[in-house]
């Protein structure tokens, strides 16, 4: 570039000047519709990666192929939930997005607690939504039936995912699922009905994540875990299991 073309005329500068502005004011906002804030998940360090090492997880996707819109219909279906979703689709109708959130996380914890052993004889097992509704489940197969109750609602698939966790309070492993929004990531958890930011649940170090296109594995950070980050004093019970 030559002396001359690198002095812009001040009508010229001016212009670039509002380029700028706007830029800054409506490049964030148009990126946090179409992707999920760039968010450290618990303070993790995440590396992602293919989703066939997980069994459990791509036959769940394979039912869920044929049964696309499964929660749009659930009203047709004989099961006892129909007009329980029906008040669900109701309640939901022109929140915001935390509204949403909250409603689902509570409207799928009303669903008792069980385990994999009583319902299908197996000590781990991945129910799809239709599965959970008859039978109930497991902690993750109440993040699964979020998933894809959220996507009816008009949540990306983007911006949620399945987190296998270890609870270090309670020495097990569990499994929440999380949503990405513009103002950070949002735990829906089987074991209360609020929804918090993934911030201040510190008791939970997260071992991978997955959603229908990738899984991502995590490596917790000794800043933020300390000894907690390399403790192998947990129960794999009740958990998604690690690849």
């Amino acid at each position: 570039m030559t002396e001359r073309s690198s002095i812009l005329h001040p009508a010229a500068m001016l212009v670039c000047v509002a380029c700028i502005v706007v830029c800054l004011c409506c490049g964030p906002a148009a990126a946090a519709d179409s992707a999920p804030p760039k968010v450290k998940l618990f303070g993790t360090v995440e590396f992602k990666g293919k989703i066939k090492q997980l069994p459990n997880w791509t036959r769940v996707l394979g039912k869920m192929e044929k049964w696309k819109g499964f929660f749009q219909y659930i009203s047709t279906a004989k099961l006892p939930s129909k007009s329980g979703w029906s008040k669900l689709v109701k309640e939901v109708e022109g929140q915001d997005a935390m509204g949403k959130l909250k409603a689902v996380n509570k409207f799928f914890n009303l669903w008792p607690y069980r385990l994999d052993a009583a319902n299908y004889g197996v000590s781990d097992y991945w129910a799809t939504p239709m599965e959970f509704l008859k039978k109930s489940g497991d902690c993750e197969d109440y993040a699964i039936a979020k998933y894809y109750a959220l996507q009816e609602f008009g949540f990306s698939i983007d911006s949620m995912r399945i987190v296998a966790v270890k609870d270090y309070i309670r020495g097990i492993g569990h499994a929440v699922l999380v949503v990405y929004t513009d103002s950070g990531a949002y735990v829906l958890d089987n074991q209360t009905n609020m929804v918090l930011s993934h911030a201040r649940y510190k008791h939970y170090i997260p071992q991978y994540s997955v959603n229908e296109k990738f899984r991502w594995m995590h490596v917790p950070t000794k800043k933020r875990f300390g000894k907690k980050a390399t403790t192998n004093n947990v129960k794999q019970e009740n958990v998604l299991p690690v690849p």
